[in-house]
């Protein structure tokens, strides 16, 4: 199973305060432990919403929104994406977390087999799949 893990913004990251020394260090050992246990897929941190755009669509009319975004509660800070053998699991592991304060937001990613029932010849399916190994080939 693969879980997307978010880190909601708060007032310190929307306004570019980064992380002290000692809050680095332990996020990377934290992470260190992730990648040694093969949990950890990807993982990253974001700029603050004033370098980032919203796209909003209503029909065939599309409209950007320049940041920065007022709630901060409801804009991303950084993610991890795990893979991890359940729900539980990927709780344990966050619950490990070196954060003091705020929350954070754990989400089960869709895979191709979720929906079979939208795609019942497979093609679909198989182009996804087409997609992915494209993807994870420039990677390597």
């Amino acid at each position: 199973m693969r879980f997307m893990v978010i880190v909601k913004a708060n007032k310190e990251s929307e306004s570019g305060v980064l992380p002290s020394e000692q809050e680095f260090a332990e996020m990377g050992k934290y992470n260190e432990e992730l990648v040694k246990a093969g949990v950890m897929l990807a993982g990253e941190g974001l700029h603050d919403s004033s370098k980032g755009a919203r796209v909003r669509f209503d029909g065939a009319k599309r409209t950007v929104i320049d940041g920065p975004f007022s709630e901060t509660k409801e804009l991303v800070a950084g993610f991890w994406l795990w893979q991890v053998k359940s729900k539980q699991e990927a709780i344990e592991w966050l619950k490990r977390a070196p954060f003091k304060e705020g929350e954070v937001e754990l989400r089960l990613v869709a895979e191709t087999e979720d929906f079979a029932a939208s795609d019942p010849t497979g093609e679909l399916r198989k182009q996804e799949e087409a997609l992915r190994k494209t993807v994870e080939a420039r990677r390597n």
